[in-house]
This record gives C-alpha cells, sequence and structure tokens, in this order.
C-alpha cells in the first residue's frame, strides 16, 4: 500500500498543504476548510493517520474517501464525521471538510486557492491507481 504524507499550515481563511511521497517527494498542493474543532461539514479533519479508499460519490464520481475509526472519520457511519472526500474544488468554501488537490497555490478572486484542481485531481487519481493508500496528515 502507497502512503502519503500531508503537511499541513493552518489560517483563519483556510488550510493548505504539500502532499508528498514516502521518499519525500512532492504530489499536488491540498486546500482544506480551516479547522474548527473537527465540526462536521465545516473544518478539517483531524491530523493523524488515515486510510484512503476508491470511492464513487452520487455528487463527484470516482474520488476517494478517507476513513480512521478511532479519529472518528468513516466512510459511512456511524462516526462523528461521515464521507471526508478528495475531490476536485480550488477554494475552501466549495469544501464541506474534504479535501482538494491543486498544481499551485494562488489568489483567484477575493480568496486563497488551490490552482487547476481538475488536472491536480486526475494526476493524483492516477498515482493512486484505484488502490486504497495510507494518509498521515501533520502540521508541516
Amino acid at each position: 500500500m502507497k502512503n502519503f504524507i500531508l503537511k499541513r499550515r493552518y489560517f483563519e481563511h483556510g488550510t493548505y498543504g504539500t502532499l508528498h511521497r514516502e521518499d519525500g517527494s512532492q504530489v499536488c498542493c491540498m486546500v482544506e476548510r480551516p479547522f474548527l474543532n473537527n465540526k462536521k461539514g465545516e473544518s478539517c479533519v483531524p491530523e493523524g493517520t488515515y486510510t484512503l479508499y476508491p470511492h464513487q460519490s452520487p455528487k463527484f464520481g470516482n474520488c476517494y474517501a478517507l476513513e480512521a475509526e478511532s479519529l472518528g472519520v468513516t466512510r459511512y457511519g456511524p462516526s462523528q464525521r461521515t464521507h471526508i472526500l478528495i475531490h476536485k474544488a480550488n477554494h475552501p468554501s466549495q469544501l464541506q471538510g474534504c479535501l482538494a488537490p491543486g498544481v499551485d497555490f494562488g489568489f483567484v478572486g477575493n480568496e486563497w486557492a488551490v490552482l487547476n484542481s481538475t488536472a491536480a485531481f486526475h494526476n493524483l487519481m492516477d498515482e493512486l491507481a484505484g488502490a486504497p493508500a495510507v494518509l498521515t496528515i501533520r502540521k508541516d
């Protein structure tokens, strides 16, 4: 199983990080909502280790879902948080507790964002190749 590390930085307006392979090379940038005490639909997920599973979302199609029962996150419940997905989006305001990849960071309109989420998402999906993986999330 492939292992990835998400190194985060926290801000009032969002959580921004870089996703790395085990060898330290960068895969993509990531954007999330700010940390709001793990509040459902409004907060990024807590730091820790998650299993990534291929997931078919009615809204986002093929994507990946995070799961870590010990952190209160499962794909289908019952748990504190369910359906935490990695899907396409550029701004934290477009997310409801999920994560979105981008090729770089930038200021779009009046909000910090990741850029070209569609390309980054497709590259990440190719890298994951439809197999489960391990994601460790930590503060940078």
